[in-house]
């Protein structure tokens, strides 16, 4: 279950199933996508032209050409019209972000990129259907069209959904997300507070020494195995204008199955840590790290494996489901400053030297520790004591 977005009406969370498909259904459903990836098309087209003309090309204008469309095209209309909509307003809110990002100026990087063609061999299918498009009846899911699907109950929903996608992944397993309105789950007041500092060497240091996160090295451990499959590719690899074998198809599979269970581990980690850390702790400092810029160093491979970013999402989410109070502190001079005291050196630490000790107080210990003590002080919890246990009924103050 993964938090989605907090609305006025309450928290909303997706909740993923595996599908069970016949034939039937799959050549459906893949019918229904051709559709929809065919209107994604036109609706690049149509954008890209009126840009040219120097005309809207909004929604609203989109959904009257759809409506045309399928007046005269029998093949468009043998589809659902709302995963045809509902793509048409994935559109508009893509094409929209980019624009943002443009009229902002941001970096090229950082931009999300004007909508693009999807082709038919390299866009996995995704089909959103609102309230009105499916149903579950007989603990099968029904979409418009006629189309059933097998779910794979692994829990029960909680509440009626409101919507649901249905999609595949590269390894061509099929999903079906529903979004479901939940409430927040409070925990029992612990009285305990922490401070959480990212690394490599271990993802997550604390005040906590219970709580450190130690580095699984789940793709390392992955590692034999997905060179054996790589080297199956290179020898398999189909000269420019051929296409791939079934042994080159294979391994393909095989590697990207790897990868898929590799981020299930990270995902599994991440969330049985985040699960603990929020049970035992009232509030959480947390350092606004992104580790975005460590791909550029000696160590990308191993930054990568232990998924920090992917780690802080889980923990912040965690804490919006249970109530609990996570802040975020900016990670600029963390390194530098002393959690005991607040002075800070005059002079950046090499990342050689592992203990930090402080000029002012002659306080020392471990680098990393001194660091999540340091998200404390900045947040405004201010330990007690080593650990971050405040006194039995004490206040939490507001951040500064």
């Amino acid at each position: 279950m993964v938090a989605a977005s907090d609305t006025d009406s309450g928290l909303h969370a997706r909740y993923t199933y595996r599908l069970r498909l016949s034939s039937t259904a799959r050549a459906r459903l893949l019918a229904e996508w051709g559709r929809c990836r065919w209107i994604w098309n036109e609706c690049v087209a149509r954008s890209k032209k009126a840009h040219a003309e120097r005309e809207a090309c909004g929604p609203a204008r989109l959904d009257r050409m759809l409506t045309q469309a399928r007046a005269v095209t029998p093949w468009l209309a043998a589809g659902s019209s709302v995963p045809q909509q509902q793509l048409i307003r994935d559109f508009g809110a893509s094409r929209a972000k980019a624009l943002k990002d443009i009229k902002e100026r941001l970096p090229v990087h950082r931009r999300a990129g004007m909508p693009r063609y999807k082709k038919k061999r390299e866009s996995d299918p995704s089909l959103n259907y609102t309230r009105r498009g499916f149903r579950l009846k007989d603990e099968r899911l029904h979409l418009a069209g006629g189309i059933v699907l097998t779910v794979v109950w692994s829990r029960e929903l909680p509440a009626e959904p409101s919507s649901v996608r249905v999609f595949r992944d590269s390894v061509g397993d099929w999903y079906a997300s529903f979004v479901v309105p939940t409430q927040v789950e409070p925990l029992p007041a612990t009285g305990r507070v922490l401070g959480v500092d990212w690394g490599v060497r271990e993802i997550a240091t604390t005040t906590s020494d219970a709580h450190d996160l130690a580095h699984p090295q789940h793709g390392g451990k992955a590692k034999a195995k997905l060179t054996r499959y790589d080297r199956m590719m290179a020898r398999r690899k189909p000269k420019k204008g051929q296409a791939a074998s079934r042994g080159y198809r294979e391994a393909k599979k095989w590697r990207a199955k790897t990868y898929q269970k590799i981020a299930r581990q990270r995902r599994d980690t991440a969330r049985k840590w985040a699960k603990r850390v929020v049970r035992d702790h009232d509030a959480v400092a947390v350092e606004d790290f992104r580790p975005k810029f460590l791909a550029k160093t000696r160590m990308a491979r191993k930054a990568a494996d232990a998924a920090i970013g992917a780690t802080k999402k889980t923990l912040i989410e965690m804490g919006r489901k249970h109530g609990r109070d996570v802040r975020l502190v900016h990670p600029a001079h963390t390194t530098m400053d002393c959690g005991r005291c607040g002075a800070r050196t005059k002079h950046a630490l090499p990342l050689s030297e592992r203990t930090y000790t402080c000029t002012a107080c002659g306080a020392v210990s471990p680098r990393d520790k001194n660091s999540a003590r340091v998200m404390l002080v900045r947040a405004g919890l201010n330990p007690a004591g080593v650990e971050g246990v405040r006194p039995p009924g004490a206040q939490l103050p507001e951040a500064a």
